[in-house]
């Protein structure tokens, strides 16, 4: 059996791995992400000692971004206009594949995530649909026709601007570029500076996660009128909290009120709306499947 590397490269932290899917992992590292050197310089190191081991057939990279997902372009593989420190025009894929020698696909976390669902998970038999990630950042990718959203560059779907009622929520946003967009209303750290504490730290009852779950439930009625996927996935861990996929799920119904005329919202959203089949996995299972597609 062949294997493949899987690199999930996210802003607070790096999972890498080395298997052939979900039930075949032969080792996983993970570290904070830090300085583009020292982090790359970690995971290529990983990589390196695994291939005195196995045989690897390529490496998988799903990484946040904004990146150049484009194999055409000069740039592909590079994380362009992050707001993440240090990290703007970061090279990663080509670090990675001058280092390895082997052959590397590249796409941002979600979309490596979407395609992780779709072999293996929540989207299984789908070809249109979206997975959301709503953590440290918001990010929204998936598929439309069974191929991976590209286009221009890439899904930016967090940066959604939104209606944003300011009398119930003066909050001003977290996002360097936009202020109060999807991100900057409802990532992670926009509930920590809202409310001062973290999100994990905040109790089901707190007001909160009603003002949360309305931002998100807005952003997926206007994707669903937009996209019509067959189905959402929403991860990461603002949605470990119990209570959020009802509620959400609930608002999207009031959103939409009737329009969208498909038994799937009116009769069977929870199984519409959904948490991803492979968990917290499936970003590290997706770079592998990008992996997979990068060998042919």
């Amino acid at each position: 059996m062949q294997l493949y590397g899987g690199i999930e490269a996210g802003g607070t932290k790096f999972v890498c791995a080395v298997g052939s899917g979900p039930d075949d992992i032969r080792s996983e590292i993970r570290f904070p992400t830090t300085t583009p050197q020292e982090t790359i310089s970690q995971a290529i190191a990983f990589f390196q000692q695994q291939a005195r081991q196995v045989d690897l057939a390529a490496i998988g990279i799903a990484a946040f971004g904004p990146v150049d997902p484009n194999p055409a372009s000069p740039t592909f593989g590079v994380i362009t206009s992050t707001p993440k420190a240090h990290w703007s025009n970061t090279d990663l894929a080509g670090a990675v594949r001058r280092s390895l020698g082997l052959p590397v696909g590249f796409d941002t976390d979600v979309n490596g995530a979407a395609l992780g669902e779709q072999r293996w998970g929540a989207a299984q038999g789908l070809d249109t649909f979206l997975y959301f990630t709503i953590g440290t950042g918001v990010g929204g990718g998936g598929m439309v026709g069974g191929k991976l959203m590209h286009g221009l560059v890439h899904p930016e779907m967090g940066h959604m601007r939104l209606p944003h009622d300011w009398q119930a929520d003066p909050f001003k946003g977290t996002c360097p570029f936009h202020g109060d967009c999807f991100e900057g209303l409802a990532a992670g750290p926009a509930l920590h500076a809202r409310w001062g504490q973290p999100a994990e730290t905040l109790p089901p009852d707190h007001p909160a996660w009603a003002l949360e779950a309305r931002y998100i439930a807005l952003a997926l009625a206007n994707f669903i009128v937009t996209i019509s996927p067959q189905r959402i996935i929403l991860g990461g861990g603002v949605m470990s909290s119990p209570h959020m996929f009802p509620t959400v799920r609930s608002q999207v119904q009031q959103f939409l009120n009737g329009y969208v005329q498909s038994p799937a919202i009116l009769e069977h959203i929870d199984e519409y709306i959904v948490a991803p089949g492979l968990g917290n996995r499936a970003g590290v299972l997706g770079a592998i499947a990008l992996g997979q597609a990068a060998s042919g």
